[in-house]
């Protein structure tokens, strides 16, 4: 397997960590973001959205999206379970996953888009309305997530899995795009904390 992987990017981010999680090493080769490899025509070849992560597999089919490489990682290598063991546990998980790419990690991800000076060549053209828009939906969230880490140790549950990876990429991002994270959410604080010290959490 072969991972096209762009190191300032918060998506691959998320499947190097898993992959880190996981102890499993998988040969990777950066497509510079910032020369706009990924536009190139070689690329497109790969994947043909032009986006990264994108992992070619054994027979030479490409897989992108980087939850959907963290299933298939999840399914050749089942331990540590990021992703749940039960049916129960899998569901909740799935559950928190969506919750936290579509509530946190989408918002900060958009308002690092439209209102970072380096990203104008990226996203074109810039909305920094939209980015205003979005922060105050990152900072609802984060509100809600520390509610919810008041009774568990984790996003999901009392162990560690795919959304804690989700929401902590995110959450680093929050600085580079502008979002303030409120100073009064004790739980989320000690969450971070914790999940920062892990030494997978690579960059």
């Amino acid at each position: 397997m072969l991972l096209y992987n762009t190191p300032l990017a918060p998506n691959p981010r998320r499947v190097r960590i898993f992959l880190a999680e996981k102890n499993v090493t998988i040969p990777v080769r950066d497509v510079d973001l910032m020369a706009q490899e990924h536009q190139s025509e070689a690329y497109a070849q790969i994947n043909p959205l032009k986006e990264a992560p994108a992992l070619v597999l054994d027979d030479g089919a490409v897989l992108t999206e980087s939850v959907a490489i963290c299933r298939y990682i999840e399914s050749l290598y089942p331990e540590p379970a990021l992703f749940g063991r039960s049916p129960r546990e899998q569901a909740f998980v799935e559950m928190w996953q969506r919750r936290v790419e579509f509530h946190l990690f989408a918002p900060v991800a958009l308002a690092f888009r439209h209102s970072h000076p380096a990203l104008a060549k990226l996203e074109s053209p810039q909305m920094p309305q939209l980015a205003e828009h979005q922060r105050p939906r990152a900072q609802q969230m984060m509100r809600f997530l520390d509610q919810e880490l008041a009774s568990r140790r984790f996003i999901a549950s009392d162990d560690f899995t795919i959304p804690d990876i989700t929401a902590i990429v995110a959450m680093d991002l929050a600085k580079l795009a502008r979002v303030e994270i409120p100073q009064d959410l004790p739980h989320l604080t000690r969450w971070r904390a914790e999940v920062s010290a892990r030494p997978t959490v690579v960059p």
